[in-house]
């Protein structure tokens, strides 16, 4: 059997899902702009191993498990929306940064660890991601697809992810548009906060199915 139109099909649909605004791209913005370079492709990093978590479960096939347990998909859905209003908060209840020397050491605030963290759980903990790969994996990934090679597809959905989002961090934290940015910072990471705070609202709201 050639796999290639498979293979091309999976890529092509995890490119419009991982490039559609949502709240990987919203901390990734917040993260490379309030922060710094590193930060950015650091929490990139860990929404590339969060995706790795979804590939998994549903490779031996909890995903499907997940997906019809109301308990357990709500857990998932409330943990998520929980975890990007705190962070939400935590930017619209952030201070202006005064003097140049803070403005300078902004981008130490956050340790690797804690923005490989965060990228994880952003994207580790958002049900439409856990629907996305049970879908990517049950409708468009043929059963009968070796095991190798579906391994192979999740690793590629994990590979493209953080490319993706270290593309987006690079850009974003290029010298002319931070220096743009620092004028603005304050506001910015307000606006920011609120996006995290109405995306954890609208996961929080949603329905179950």
């Amino acid at each position: 059997m050639n796999y290639l139109p498979e293979f091309v099909t999976v890529v092509l649909i995890h490119l419009l899902a991982v490039m559609s605004p949502g709240p990987d791209f919203a901390m990734i913005s917040r993260n490379s702009l309030v922060y710094s370079r590193k930060i950015g492709i650091y929490s990139a990093l860990g929404l590339a191993l969060g995706i790795m978590i979804h590939v998994t479960y549903s490779l031996v096939g909890i995903g499907f498990i997940i997906s019809q347990s109301i308990i357990l998909f709500s857990t998932i859905k409330l943990l998520g929306a929980a975890y990007l209003i705190w962070i939400g908060y935590k930017s619209l209840k952030a201070k202006p940064v005064q003097q140049s020397a803070e403005r300078n050491s902004q981008s130490k605030v956050i340790s690797r660890s804690n923005a490989i963290r965060m990228g994880l759980l952003t994207n580790a903990l958002n049900p439409k991601v856990t629907l996305f790969f049970l879908a990517l994996f049950t409708q468009v990934i043929n059963p009968a697809t070796p095991l190798v090679l579906r391994i192979a597809y999740g690793l590629e959905t994990s590979l493209m992810t953080f490319l993706w989002f270290s593309f987006v961090a690079t850009v974003l934290s290029h010298r002319k548009i931070k220096e743009r940015f620092q004028a603005v910072q304050h506001k910015a990471e307000k606006v920011f906060g609120a996006l995290l705070f109405a995306l954890g609202l609208k996961i929080a709201l949603s329905k179950s199915r």
